[in-house]
């Protein structure tokens, strides 16, 4: 899988019944053109045309990531 990325999104969804909070996490196979992105960085995807059976996401750009104190 050269030039793909595989992208986790996780959110929060509430139980209906026992109004509990748990994790839901869904995985994109995104289009990485120049290999740019590594394992662990924040990105923002965007859909686009079918590139193949599973991708349909590209990689727009990384997000920048905020310095603590």
């Amino acid at each position: 899988m050269t030039k793909t990325r595989v992208v986790a999104v996780t959110r929060l969804k509430l139980h209906q019944k026992y109004r509990k909070y748990y994790k839901i996490t869904k995985r994109f196979k995104a289009h990485d053109e120049k290999n740019e992105y590594k394992t662990g960085e924040d990105v923002v995807i965007e859909e686009c045309r079918p590139l193949s059976k599973e991708k349909r996401w590209r990689i727009i750009s990384k997000l920048a990531t905020i310095p603590s104190d």
